[in-house]
């Protein structure tokens, strides 16, 4: 599957359930839109493996403001460090849907 390249800056989402992203850059957002399609499994989420630093997890994107987010989660954020505010080089590989 297709794979992309991109920095951000780790933002905190403050709503009902705490959680920290990295915003996906529009261009990606773009491309990953077109692979949508064929690679969703409902609600707009999308598959991915991304890696930060060397830690490589998986994950789904949330659809936000015409392009995604990437969550990272606690375990991965613990081992890097990682907090709002910080710029991350990201490294992604958008994923097949698992069908079940």
């Amino acid at each position: 599957m297709s794979g992309f390249r991109f920095e951000a800056t780790v933002v905190h989402w403050r709503g009902p359930s705490p959680f920290f992203f990295a915003p996906v850059p529009p261009p990606c957002g773009d491309e990953i839109k077109r692979l949508s399609t064929f690679v969703t499994y409902g609600w707009g989420m999308i598959p991915v493996e991304a890696t930060i630093d060397g830690v490589t997890f998986s994950t789904s994107l949330f659809p936000k403001n015409e392009s995604y987010l990437l969550p990272l989660k606690a375990k991965v954020r613990q081992k890097l460090n990682l907090t709002a505010g910080d710029t991350i080089s990201v490294e992604m590989r958008v994923q097949p849907a698992q069908r079940r």
